[in-house]
């Protein structure tokens, strides 16, 4: 009989190992997936990203925003004429050029106003540009390696017990589920990065319409900080990206499995924290509020 239990044994064992390693290969799957398709959507202007709701944005601020973005500029030029007027002694000091220098304030003011989408393009495609030079400097390394030595895995499980393997398979499921709901965090910071693009895209004539004027133009140099640091973003995230393809590639595999599963886990939760941080900190770095 004792054949008989030890057959039985062995051939759990090997279902087991075989479940085991099958958890394992498509462990990071969906991470990957993620990961790999970041340098892609993170590269894309918001035009690129996706059109009809860029087109939606841009009629719906020609729409509604720039009547009130011409609005405040009229009251930007207007407050600006007359305290020309009144620092000069209601023109008693007559002085052409700052008629001149008005008009053409004026003109620039328009003209910004009118071509607030071209410069939104313009700004992310500059840094579109700065993402995909990186992205081809680092294309090896944003291939991430999950190869692993399957018959020194199999070798380093086959020495475990039954129940050993047992509660290594419930862990590789609990580790399964945190990495699904770390995919999803990546997601979220990614797609809410467009989300938020579209969104502050939305008012550009306002900010952009108090540009002419010295005191109100603070208005907008914050907006156009602002939106470099949106734009600029996409280059750390491709920082994050490739710290995070290196770091998870020197992980050993067959030594040991709980090493191996919970160290992958930390560095895809460290990933998701840096993402996190990117916002911010590129907020820092161009000085937006």
């Amino acid at each position: 009989m004792d054949w008989l239990f030890n057959s039985l044994e062995e051939w759990i064992k090997g279902g087991l190992i075989d479940v085991l390693l099958t958890i394992y290969q498509e462990l990071f799957t969906s991470v990957n997936d993620q990961v790999g398709g970041i340098a892609l959507e993170v590269g894309k202007s918001p035009l690129d990203w996706n059109p009809d709701v860029f087109n939606m944005i841009r009629n719906l601020s020609i729409t509604v925003v720039n009547p009130i973005a011409g609005l405040i500029l009229t009251f930007v030029l207007t407050y600006e004429l007359i305290n020309m007027v009144i620092n000069k002694n209601n023109m008693h000091h007559n002085d052409t050029f700052e008629i001149f220098k008005w008009v053409f304030k004026a003109f620039c003011a328009v003209y910004i106003l009118t071509h607030s989408f071209d410069i939104i393009i313009g700004i992310f495609g500059l840094a579109q540009t700065v993402v995909q030079q990186s992205a081809g400097l680092v294309t090896g390394s944003l291939a991430l390696n999950h190869d692993l030595d399957v018959d020194a895995l199999r070798a380093t499980l086959e020495a475990s017990s039954i129940w050993g393997l047992l509660f290594l398979v419930l862990e590789m499921n609990i580790v399964k589920l945190a990495i699904m709901a770390m995919s999803i965090v990546i997601f979220i910071i990614i797609y809410g990065r467009m989300i938020e693009i579209y969104c502050v895209v939305s008012v550009a004539p306002i900010p952009l319409s108090t540009m002419s004027n010295h005191e109100w133009g603070q208005i907008g140099a914050n907006y156009l900080k602002a939106l470099f640091a949106l734009a600029f973003q996409a280059f750390l995230i491709m920082v994050c990206i490739v710290i995070y393809a290196v770091l998870i590639n020197t992980i050993p595999t067959a030594d040991n499995l709980h090493i191996a599963v919970w160290s992958r886990v930390g560095y895809t939760a460290l990933l998701c924290r840096a993402l996190f941080s990117t916002g911010s900190l590129a907020k820092s770095l161009f000085g937006a509020r």
